[in-house]
């Protein structure tokens, strides 16, 4: 069933500092309630289906710890271990660190839902935030003061893509329905508007910056896409696509390699130095469903994609042509939802997402919870599930800080901040 929309009503900014509490606990910890759930009903039994739920759940057994890290880190040193083995190790690690993942922070700062997510660069516990109605966020999650609030337009202003400035971190970028692709500081003020449309029926959707080339690049609403240099002069502005150009993503190894993901159910590969209209691309990608987003792995080395219904891919560099990874996942889009978009992680090879269980996704059970799943990047296996039974909404948007220590989840008009709990206190 799809969710009903909110009204959008003006709300108070909401922080909330969450202690340690029996309510914050893991899948496994929560199946004595998830039994609770479960209702016969013809053709079931009442223990049949109450076991669905734990079987699922404690499916995702915790990796055993791995051999001490120092041993690890001192055998690489010594060259005695090569690469691969060490960041295997390294990525079990963290994946049997994940049991111990809570809440700790939460905000719901805005009358809208929340539409975009980025943490600072260089400042592993600060990130800004966009919603649907313009409003900007900017918090420190180390200081109790409160964020910094930038007010938008209301309706029609949602904030689509948002990403600092490389070369002025105090600055950040901006795409939006209003119709701009836009340079913003902290303080509210537009230092430049780089792409502008006089007309409501045309927006942007869509944002990349490189700091290597000084370049912007911007999607539009009916499939342009517009590359500028920082000084804001355009370098070309072309139809790329059929109909909304939903993402765009500059390869962080190679920035001259350009993703865009659209609703004409493509993602397609480009060279930004020879790019001469919509045929000019190194490779297309088709897919089944229109697409959400195409994010570069942290290496260059790969391509994650999100549809708009139940599948992630993998595509790998040098063969992206090739028959890509599929994972089955549920996550099917809906007009009042932030869309769905899967991430990677900074530091390992994994891929995180929000599930927004689908009855008629294959592998559905009942009463599934809506969780941030974790998977494999190379194998496509989940590996592990974070869920909060004070938070259970769909969570669309998840991005780990650049540290790689600290999760950041919208759920509708809420900002959920996970991190690793020690001893009851939150680091």
């Amino acid at each position: 069933m799809a969710p009903k929309k909110r009204p959008e009503t003006r709300k108070p900014l909401e922080m909330v500092l969450c202690p340690k509490s029996k309510k914050s606990r893991s899948p496994r910890e929560l199946e004595p309630a998830a039994k609770k759930l479960c209702v016969k009903g013809p053709g079931c039994s009442r223990r049949s289906d109450s076991g669905c739920l734990r079987e699922r759940l404690t499916s995702l057994q915790v990796p055993p710890q791995c051999r001490s890290i120092v041993r690890a880190l001192h055998h690489h040193k010594l060259g005695r271990t090569a690469w691969p083995s060490l960041q295997k190790d390294l990525q079990q690690s963290f994946l049997h660190s994940l049991a111990s993942y809570r809440i700790s922070q939460k905000a719901a700062p805005f009358d809208r839902r929340a539409t975009s997510l980025t943490w600072h660069p260089t400042h592993p516990s600060t990130l800004a935030v966009g919603s649907k109605g313009g409003d900007i966020m900017l918090w420190n999650l180390g200081i109790k003061d409160k964020p910094t609030f930038i007010k938008g337009i209301g309706a029609g202003g949602s904030i689509t893509g948002l990403k600092f400035n490389p070369l002025n971190t105090n600055q950040f970028f901006t795409s939006s329905m209003e119709g701009t692709t836009r340079l913003q500081d902290f303080k509210g003020n537009t230092l430049q508007v780089y792409t502008s449309y006089d007309t409501c029926n045309f927006w942007f959707c869509s944002l990349d910056v490189s700091e290597k080339s000084r370049v912007v690049v911007t999607g539009d609403n009916v499939g342009n896409v517009i590359l500028l240099n920082m000084d804001g002069r355009e370098l070309w502005n072309l139809r790329l696509h059929k109909k909304k150009v939903t993402h765009t993503a500059l390869n962080p190894c190679c920035d001259w390699f350009l993703a865009t993901a659209s609703v004409d159910q493509t993602v397609k590969i480009w060279d930004l130095r020879q790019v001469k209209g919509k045929s000019s691309f190194l490779y297309s990608l088709p897919h089944s469903h229109p697409v959400n987003a195409a994010h570069f792995s942290p290496d260059g080395a790969q391509l994650l994609t999100t549809d708009q219904k139940s599948e992630i891919r993998v595509y790998s560099a040098s063969q992206w042509d090739s028959p890509p990874s599929l994972i089955p996942h549920p996550h099917r889009h809906f007009q009042h939802l932030t869309p769905i978009k899967a991430s990677w992680h900074p530091r390992y090879n994994l891929i995180v997402v929000g599930r927004y269980p689908d009855p008629n996704f294959k592998s559905c059970f009942p009463h599934e919870l809506r969780t941030i799943d974790v998977f494999d990047g190379s194998s496509g296996k989940l590996m592990h599930q974070l869920y909060d039974s004070e938070s259970s909404g769909i969570i669309s948007l998840n991005e780990f800080n650049p540290m790689g220590d600290t999760l950041a989840s919208l759920m509708g008009y809420h900002v959920l901040i996970w991190s690793q709990e020690k001893a009851g206190i939150w680091k």
